[in-house]
């Protein structure tokens, strides 16, 4: 048996690399690393997949290792060189956010260390360093110090999920009452929203969509009648989800109307600010997102406004005593990490096991500063306000209303086509040209291309060879 561990030994340790080995490995990757960002003002923001990554396939997973160049090609070639590139100043879809450069370091240093962050006994460090974080954008959005608190997730996605399971236990919903619960939203409401009631079990729950103002926001008087007229029919209504910063046109919901709504018939009010949330550290976000300190738990993607990796969001709560009876459980071999004297993220989400998130956001923010990141937010305000101003003096095009934050949408109209298949054939055009990226959204079926400007290294030259190409195009469509 010595001999077969020996050897198991010998095998095992090449798990291990040598110190050499690991700065050849380094050395590689941040030279790959390199020229892609060297490369990334000039490249285009989408190439059209040829094999969509099935090179892959042929490098099957097997115990023969490959050399770290042979890795680097295969990643370079079925990855990075085919399809969207987020990364680029002019990917213009979706809610874009770049991914800042300290940001790989942190998650570089939070791998190879491995601190386990979930529960405090096993890393308090780590766990203070997130709670600093949550405790920083409790702040930020207006919460009391002394009550508030949350989490940090994995996106925006489960952050609305623990928000909303959070909502129902703090009503102690009994289950047979669930199709009686209410949730009130408009149709702007982020499609991750009704997944998440389904996923915490409500399927059967009544989702009232709420009628909008010319500009898709929320009606509030809408929202009240709505409301007594289900308290009227035996109904319970639960809880109202507001946004900041709609994904289809970057609307901001009326969140200080919202609230007395809110209050006055005893929902629970969750905000959705995954997009627009960080543009609360700027004097200018704060003058468009009002009232949003009033809600009871928020949603914000540092994936998003802050410009992070891909995977970063939290979930915040003006009482944190409701979001840890929802969450918290015990265990008989988890008994040594109880007597702690702050929260652990595992009692605060429905993970145990999970990433040392925090770092990737605290390091950007300590080597940098905030300064820069309040700057590139309002920049993008700016920015754009200037396309919007600017597409408004092009003959043929139809805009949608002045846009709130970084969010705009838009569709040519002077042709004798159908108007949904021009506009398509448009978009389609622009993406496959890949100089920039933009995406595309049905508004009462009418089809439109979106503009959407939050990546950091998105400036006035990228928007206005945006406006040349989508003047390019429809010249070649017509």
């Amino acid at each position: 048996m010595i001999d077969k561990i020996t050897n198991l030994e010998q095998e095992a340790r090449k798990l291990e690399p040598s110190k050499e080995d690991r700065q050849n490995y380094l050395q590689l990757i941040a030279q790959y690393a390199e020229d892609l960002l060297q490369n990334l003002p000039e490249a285009p923001a989408n190439i059209p997949p040829i094999d969509e990554g099935k090179g892959l396939h042929n490098s099957p997973i097997s115990d023969s290792p490959i050399t770290p160049a042979q890795a680097i090609e295969l990643i370079r070639d079925n990855i990075d060189q085919q399809a969207l590139n987020p990364a680029s100043g002019r990917y213009l879809a979706y809610v874009p956010g770049g991914g800042v450069y300290p940001a790989a370091l942190g998650d570089y240093l939070a791998a190879v260390a491995n601190r386990y962050s979930g529960v405090y006994y096993a890393s308090p460090g780590a766990v203070r360093l997130e709670n600093i974080l949550i405790r920083w954008m409790c702040d930020m959005v207006g919460f009391p110090a002394e009550i508030s608190g949350g989490n940090l997730t994995s996106g925006g996605s489960i952050a609305n999920l623990i928000g909303i399971i959070a909502a129902r236990d703090s009503t102690k919903l009994k289950s047979r009452e669930y199709e009686q619960a209410v949730f009130y939203v408009t149709t702007q409401t982020h499609h991750c929203v009704r997944k998440a009631i389904r996923v915490a079990g409500m399927a059967d729950s009544i989702i009232r969509e709420v009628d909008m103002d010319e500009r898709f926001r929320m009606n509030t008087q809408a929202l009240e009648t709505q409301i007594k007229t289900d308290m009227m029919a035996g109904l319970r209504p639960l809880m109202v989800i507001g946004s900041a910063g709609t994904t289809d046109v970057g609307a901001v919901d009326p969140l200080e109307a919202i609230a007395q709504v809110a209050k006055k018939y005893d929902l629970w009010f969750h905000v959705d600010a995954a997009y627009g949330g960080f543009f609360l550290l700027t004097e200018l976000g704060k003058s468009i997102i009002k009232g949003i300190h009033k809600a009871d738990s928020i949603v914000i993607d540092p994936h998003k406004g802050l410009f992070l990796p891909y995977g970063s969001g939290v979930i915040l709560v003006k009482h944190l005593k409701k979001l840890y009876e929802s969450q918290h459980t015990t265990a008989n071999y988890m008994q040594d990490t109880y007597d702690v004297d702050e929260y652990s993220p595992a009692d605060l989400s429905p993970e145990l096991s999970r990433h040392f998130r925090g770092l990737r956001m605290w390091l950007p923010l300590k080597l940098l500063g905030v300064a820069p990141f309040k700057a590139a937010l309002d920049e993008k305000i700016y920015l754009c306000r200037y396309f919007y101003q600017a597409m408004k003096k092009l003959e043929g095009f139809e805009l949608g209303p002045q846009p709130d934050l970084s969010i705009t949408f838009f569709r040519y109209t002077a042709t004798n086509e159908n108007l949904n298949q021009f506009n398509e054939k448009l978009a389609k055009a622009i993406q496959q040209d890949g100089r920039i990226f933009l995406s595309t959204t049905l508004i009462n079926n009418q089809y439109y291309l979106r503009m959407a400007i939050l990546n950091f290294r998105t400036h006035k030259a990228d928007i206005d060879l945006a406006l040349q190409i989508i003047q390019e195009k429809v010249a070649a469509l017509q």
